[in-house]
């Protein structure tokens, strides 16, 4: 079932499994602030029974970053070019980034499980893009690359955090500040990557690990990645706590649930 098709976002969901596709393999998948709002869409639009979300690209590349119109005088009609982004208040400015980046945080909500299938391409906005889901399968042909310094720029689409989470401080700032392409086996040997495989696997992979993720009960998945996702925040003592809590309503629901 389709549920939304626009500005190169198409969203389809099969019973528990949605895929959100960038359907402009003529353009290596380039992003714009029209994909965005329609990423950002895409995640309102999610049904309930959705557990897990597939993040795919067609063609030969997953997304290679910003559309450079972005950057041309025009920009793209009817939005601001980023130079003249740069010459407005500072507060527009900062509302304008931040509608951008909706596109990118709905994608670790702690009631769905988000892959990225990565083939090809996926440079400065595909490769945070990329970031923002929980897991990455990656081809065997896969280029990361983290561009925006060499343009002046920095990676401001919620990539940074992630990066880091993913490889560490040193190897996150030498990415982004040389700009140079990570391949399959580094991705995978860093934990970029869960998983590479050959291109013509991909799909199959994909869907063997959405099949996985949904054969424990939702609740205690939900659960459990909440406690992962804040671990980094809490003290050992904070994370017990917290164990505690999700463990103790995860038996208050199994004992309601065998009355």
């Amino acid at each position: 079932m389709t549920l939304l098709d626009k500005d190169g976002v198409r969203l389809t969901v099969d019973d528990a499994v949605a895929t959100v596709t960038l359907t402009n393999p003529a353009k290596r998948n380039a992003q714009s602030p029209a994909l965005w709002r329609a990423l950002a869409e895409a995640g309102r639009q999610l049904p309930g029974s959705v557990r897990v979300v597939v993040l795919r690209g067609e063609g030969k590349s997953f997304s290679a970053g910003l559309d450079r119109q972005a950057f041309t005088p025009e920009g793209f009609e009817g939005e601001p070019s980023y130079l003249d982004m740069g010459h407005g208040p500072e507060h527009e400015l900062d509302a304008l980034i931040a509608e951008y980046q909706e596109a990118f945080t709905w994608w670790r909500r702690n009631d769905i499980i988000t892959i990225a299938a990565v083939q090809g391409h996926a440079i400065g906005a595909g490769f945070q893009l990329a970031l923002a889901c929980d897991l990455r399968v990656c081809a065997q042909d896969v280029q990361f690359a983290m561009r925006e310094t060499s343009l002046g720029l920095v990676p401001d689409l919620t990539g940074t955090q992630p990066l880091v989470h993913l490889v560490g401080y040193a190897r996150a700032l030498e990415i982004c500040a040389t700009g140079r392409y990570v391949h399959a086996d580094e991705a995978e040997r860093t934990g970029l990557a869960n998983l590479v495989v050959p291109g013509e696997q991909l799909d199959g992979a994909v869907a063997d690990l959405a099949a996985a993720l949904l054969a424990a009960p939702r609740d205690a998945v939900i659960e459990t990645k909440a406690l992962l996702a804040g671990a980094g925040a809490r003290t050992f003592d904070e994370q017990r706590a917290a164990e505690r809590a999700a463990q103790g309503r995860r038996l208050r629901d199994l004992a309601g649930a065998g009355e």
